[in-house]
């Protein structure tokens, strides 16, 4: 059996809905007597939460894996998450990793643990646990907590949908939800530790409602989820990620603008401003669609933050259909780039396409749509100056100062104050700082002070 008098360090790559996860299986490990530190502190076991987006994603595991045993060499490590489902014999060919467990199996950690520490140390091999992913048709909800001033609450997991460049339902199966009793009761739980934001989590969140093993009717709509959370005591903000184009409707947006709790914040996957090349990627919906999304988010809420999602060198991806892109996202009235430099990814349609972009024309044109986002997310900020918004502080002194969010999602700075972590404040925007974050003034009932 596992002794539980042992420290346990966790470490997570990619998304959000990977923090919630990994919080989650955490806190399995605590009430089970197991001591939490962190990744960067001596621990006997440690846990990876790996992602396969990108080609980075996979590269950087194996750095991971080095830094925990440069930590303790005799420690167990476990690698968990997408990257663990897609190629387990590859990472358990890692040297240094004990245990691989897939996308269901890594909620049953701590068994799978007991039976690895059962056999003899001298015979003991590294193990894979990893189930067929059509097996992975069950829900397992999960939020983060203690990790940061914000929740991340996972809702939805999968995705039905099959864009030519993704391996992610091949890492995590069928889209399938939570119910919305067990959404309202974590989101409670949430509040009741006093954390002042939500953000809503999953792998496509917009088909949020389709049942616990993916059946194809929709218990509930994400409109129906949204209009539950914003009558939930306690929270202060509740945000919602990543959601498709084709799923964000008008009747989300106008509850949204009038909501109580909800932010204007929306990031909303673009990944190419060509019709061509979105029909390639098989995704469903052409750039007029995005175009009108942004435009009734901004009729309705004019302060509201767009990011965007977009792909660069996409196999087909010309010069003329880059431009295309570039300039299709220098109009629209967006707020910043989330830039990813298309990788091959085995097993999917798109790593078999002709006409492959260099890796070093990817990269250029990674860079310039990079020095676009710089540029919006300036013009954004610059817009926002002399509005008063209300600032949500995080918990970190990061080199002398506190760092914060405001509903619309632009960044502040002031110097460091203990008092402020985890509070909201009124604030005056007036300045952007040297380091492209903005400066304000305190607007309470005994302050007018600067900072």
């Amino acid at each position: 059996m596992i002794d539980t008098n042992k420290n346990v360090a966790f470490y997570t790559l990619g998304c959000k809905l990977n923090f919630s996860e990994t919080s989650t299986i955490a806190r399995s490990f605590e009430n089970e007597g197991f001591n939490r530190v962190e990744f960067t502190e001596k621990a006997e076991i440690y846990v990876i939460n790996t992602c396969s987006v990108t080609e980075n994603a996979d590269k950087r595991f194996k750095t991971i894996v080095k830094q925990a045993q440069k930590l303790n060499e005799n420690a167990f490590v476990i690698a968990i998450g997408c990257y663990a489902q897609l190629k387990p014999e590859e990472l358990a060919d890692v040297e240094g990793v004990d245990l691989v467990l897939g996308a269901t199996e890594k909620f049953n950690i701590t068994s799978y643990l007991n039976e690895l520490l059962s056999q003899p140390a001298e015979t003991r091999t590294a193990q894979i646990h990893s189930c067929e992913i059509d097996e992975a048709d069950f829900y397992v909800g999960s939020y983060s907590i203690g990790d940061r001033t914000r929740a991340f609450l996972k809702v939805q997991d999968g995705c039905d949908y099959k864009c030519t460049y993704c391996t992610i339902p091949l890492a995590r199966g069928i889209s399938r939800s939570d119910t919305l009793e067990n959404v309202l009761k974590n989101a409670k739980e949430i509040s009741d530790q006093d954390i002042k934001e939500i953000v809503l989590t999953g792998v496509n969140i917009g088909d949020y409602g389709k049942g616990e093993f993916g059946n194809k009717k929709h218990e509930h709509t994400f409109l129906e989820l949204v209009k539950a959370l914003d009558e939930v005591e306690g929270i202060e903000r509740l945000r919602i990620s990543s959601i498709e184009p084709n799923l964000l409707k008008n009747e989300t947006i106008d509850f949204v603008a009038q909501s109580n709790t909800f932010v204007p914040h929306f990031h909303i996957p673009l990944q190419s401003g060509s019709n061509k090349l979105l029909g390639l990627m098989r995704r469903r919906y052409r750039r007029e669609l995005y175009v009108d999304r942004v435009e009734q988010i901004k009729e309705t809420m004019p302060n509201a933050c767009i990011g965007v999602d977009v792909i660069v060198g996409f196999p087909g991806e010309t010069d003329e259909l880059f431009l295309e892109t570039y300039n299709f996202l220098n109009d629209l009235d967006i707020s910043y780039l989330h830039v990813f430099t298309y990788s091959e990814r085995d097993n999917t349609i798109a790593a078999e396409m002709e006409d492959v972009v260099p890796l070093k024309v990817r990269k250029k044109r990674s860079k310039m749509l990079r020095g676009l986002s710089a540029k919006k997310r300036r013009a954004y900020y610059e817009s926002q100056l002399g509005n008063t918004l209300t600032v949500l502080f995080e918990g970190e002194n990061k080199e002398g100062y506190i760092h914060g969010f405001t509903q619309n999602y632009v960044k502040v700075k002031m110097p460091w104050n203990p008092e402020f972590v985890n509070t909201l404040h009124e604030v005056t925007l007036t300045e952007i700082d040297e380091d492209g974050l903005v400066r304000f003034d305190l607007v309470e009932s005994n302050s007018n002070v600067a900072v």
